[in-house]
């Protein structure tokens, strides 16, 4: 009984240890959201000067691999085509552009919508779409 215990131990922690080597799930996911702060209070240059400081303070390197754009990105919705329209005002550049600097600074982009008609500060939102 004694020795089956033993194996059944052994092939426990070995199954862990397979499993924490295997590179996922090391740490959660982690990053930065603009929400919690900034409210509605965002634009394109805030948005990458926080991706430059989670590299310049190498945050990067410790799993905050995730830049999240919340609410107060979308003004509006196309007429014609429906598509959710970026405040150019604030993000001139649009989205596209925004995400490959994220990207090029090695980190992901989140980009948040709602499963609703608006969000919670009145933006266009995704459902039916």
């Amino acid at each position: 009984m004694k020795k089956s215990y033993a194996v059944f131990v052994f092939f426990f922690l070995l199954g862990i240890v397979i499993a924490v080597d295997n590179g996922l799930g090391k740490t959660p996911p982690m990053g930065w959201n603009s929400w919690n702060y900034f409210n509605c209070n965002i634009n394109e240059n805030l948005i990458k000067a926080t991706t430059d400081r989670i590299v310049e303070l190498g945050l990067d390197k410790k799993g905050y691999i995730y830049v999240n754009l919340d609410d107060c990105w979308q003004i509006d919705r196309d007429k014609d085509t429906k598509v959710i329209i970026e405040d150019k005002k604030n993000f001139p550049s649009g989205m596209a552009a925004l995400g490959k600097y994220i990207h090029s600074k090695g980190l992901k982009f989140g980009l948040y919508s709602d499963a609703g008609t608006n969000t919670c500060q009145g933006r266009p939102g995704s459902y039916g779409f």
